[in-house]
């Protein structure tokens, strides 16, 4: 890691490696000289392939900060299956102009330096949240670089390892069930694959919202849903879901998105009712023709399903993912904070091991969480 005295917009700048801390003792909303990082650690993806195609480097360069950015200290990232998607080629059309790149959308860690119009956070303080999926300069790195409003601070009551798996799935399901279907107390909500960590953090917003929520799982997520105030949970390896729910629902939020799971959650829905899938086809219809192609293509899809389902089932269709939600950010914090929001870790590896964490995830050694530790 390498640091520069320079004049630039930043207030209360301070940053360090181990044993060492760097600050400015210049008042706060003044502009002066100030010691920041210009480059440090990162797992660099210089191509597309396998868990081999990452690269730990000492020498990532760290871009200066605009007036509403902030540079975070990164403790824990975890890895999403964003993550793996995007290391084998996954939105190639997007990102290849673009590499290298840094993955990761997850940080949990403190606050290194802010920007000249930051106000909500200050220097020191612990912090976790999440970029967009269409980030180039990611979280696998010691020095992430996030808005304002993708930020917030971090419950004392959990660690960084705990608070770095939290809201990159928490907010995906967040757009889903409060931006898009809003639900509200009382309604019924379904989630399919409610095992994972976005259909998980679902069922936990749904619960907190007053919903009576119902979910499909492995046999070894029922009790994990049950517990987090789910009303049933079908053991979709061993039961028909469709004879075995007796009733309809206001939303279905559906992590898994194949055709059996879209006609299921549909013919569950109540006329109204919201039909929410993260399985987009935006990305990989631009990945196989091009964007000129595959995004008019995919948005000619999500035209026909939507005016298909309005006309036959009197329903909502929406493509949905993750997206920066300051209001929704900050809920997720206080459901945290309360205890009314976990997202299980499975196993932690230092990220000079990132190889070994996404080979892991790819051959399914590790079914939950797993989170990435810099030291």
């Amino acid at each position: 890691m390498r640091l520069l005295l320079r004049s630039i917009g930043l207030r209360n700048a301070s940053v360090g490696g181990a044993g060492s801390e760097y600050s400015s003792s210049l008042p706060s909303k003044k502009l002066g000289f100030r010691f920041i990082v210009t480059s440090c650690r990162a797992v660099l993806l210089p191509r597309f392939g396998g868990p081999e195609a990452l690269e730990v480097r000492d020498d990532a360069s760290v871009p200066d900060l605009k007036p509403n950015q902030v540079l975070v200290r990164a403790r824990a990232v975890s890895v999403n299956p964003l993550d793996t998607r995007m290391r084998s080629g996954y939105g190639r059309s997007l990102f290849e102009p673009l590499l290298p790149l840094i993955l990761g959308r997850d940080v949990s860690g403190e606050v290194a330096a802010i920007g000249g119009s930051v106000r909500s956070l200050s220097v020191g303080q612990e912090v976790f949240g999440a970029l967009h999926p269409t980030a180039v300069r990611g979280t696998y790195t010691d020095y992430a670089i996030l808005s304002e409003d993708e930020l917030t601070a971090k419950p004392a009551s959990i660690s960084h390892v705990e608070a770095s798996a939290i809201p990159f799935a928490a907010l995906t399901a967040w757009r889903a069930l409060k931006s898009t279907a809003r639900i509200t107390q009382g309604q019924g909500v379904l989630v399919i694959g409610g095992g994972g960590a976005v259909g998980f953090a679902a069922i936990q917003l749904a619960v907190a919202a007053g919903c009576h929520v119902s979910t499909t799982c492995g046999s070894e997520s029922i009790d994990r849903a049950l517990e987090a105030g789910a009303e049933q949970a079908i053991d979709y390896t061993t039961q028909d879901i469709e004879l075995t729910i007796k009733q309809q629902f206001d939303a279905v939020l559906d992590t898994i998105g194949v055709p059996d799971t879209e006609r299921v959650g549909i013919n569950l829905l109540k006329r109204g009712g919201h039909y929410m899938t993260l399985q987009g086809e935006a990305a990989s219809l631009a990945d196989r023709y091009g964007l000129a192609v595959g995004l008019p293509t995919a948005t000619a899809i999500l035209l026909k399903k939507q005016i298909q389902y309005r006309y036959s089932h009197g329903i909502e269709y929406s493509w949905t993912f993750m997206r920066a939600d300051a209001e929704g950010l900050d809920q997720i914090r206080r459901l945290s904070e309360a205890g009314k929001l976990k997202i299980p870790v499975d196993k932690t590896f230092p990220i000079t091991q990132v190889r070994e964490a996404h080979e892991a995830k790819d051959k399914r050694r590790i079914p939950g969480k797993v989170v990435l530790e810099l030291d």
